[in-house]
């Protein structure tokens, strides 16, 4: 009783007004009959950079031009893995502009080594002083192009909301986020002060993604 599929042919014009089948699912059902089904395509498409629709690897980063704060760490179980962590230092007597090229050059070797898929920035902050707000600008912006290039998502996140999701309190001292980076990443001494805010960046994008959240970082 079985058909030949060769044998099933459809007018370019013609569908069954009655059945209300139109010549595309006409043509899906003799795929379907001959055995030539599509693989289906999946539901929920991953993010950039992940096979899982997660980012594994993390980069937080804390920009200033003479101590820039850098921090990554990999999602794994049981713990949370520290794969580098440190601060691009810059002696006061050099001029900004080498100050800016070695701060994305380090990035971009940094970016080549661990190959992070997304970047957490601490949020601008009110400065008083617009000269200060100026540099800060600046070796910010020397950061993130160096980042952006490289293809990465880019959060920030206030420096409130860090201390709240680390500490547990949003006027804490930095040395108290340190110590709580140092317990929760394992760390076997006190991170220096610029690597463990990003440290704390980085903790807190992982939290925010292990858990459903309204209230989503801002992507820049």
């Amino acid at each position: 009783m079985g058909a030949d599929v060769s044998s099933l042919q459809c007018p370019r014009s013609w569908q069954n007004q009655s059945v209300g089948v139109s010549l595309q699912q006409f043509e899906q059902m003799k795929n379907r009959v001959a055995g030539k089904s599509r693989a289906p395509s999946p539901i929920f498409p991953t993010r950039s950079g992940s096979a899982n629709g997660a980012h594994q690897i993390i980069l937080g980063l804390d920009p200033s031009l003479r101590g820039t704060g850098y921090g990554v760490i990999r999602i794994a179980k049981p713990h949370l893995q520290t794969l580098a962590h440190g601060a691009i230092s810059c002696p006061a007597g050099w001029p900004r502009s080498r100050c800016l090229a070695k701060i994305a050059e380090t990035l971009r070797e940094l970016l080549k080594q661990h190959r992070p898929t997304v970047c957490i920035v601490e949020g601008l902050f009110y400065a008083q002083n617009l000269q200060t707000a100026l540099i800060m600008g600046e070796a910010r912006g020397a950061a993130l192009a160096a980042i952006a290039e490289a293809g990465l998502e880019i959060y920030e996140v206030a420096p409130r909301k860090v201390k709240q999701a680390i500490v547990g309190y949003g006027a804490a001292q930095k040395i108290a986020v340190a110590k709580m980076v140092q317990r929760m990443l394992r760390l076997a001494k006190l991170p220096e002060p610029d690597a463990a805010d990003a440290l704390a960046l980085a903790l807190t994008h992982a939290q925010e993604n292990a858990r459903y959240t309204l209230n989503a970082p801002k992507k820049i």
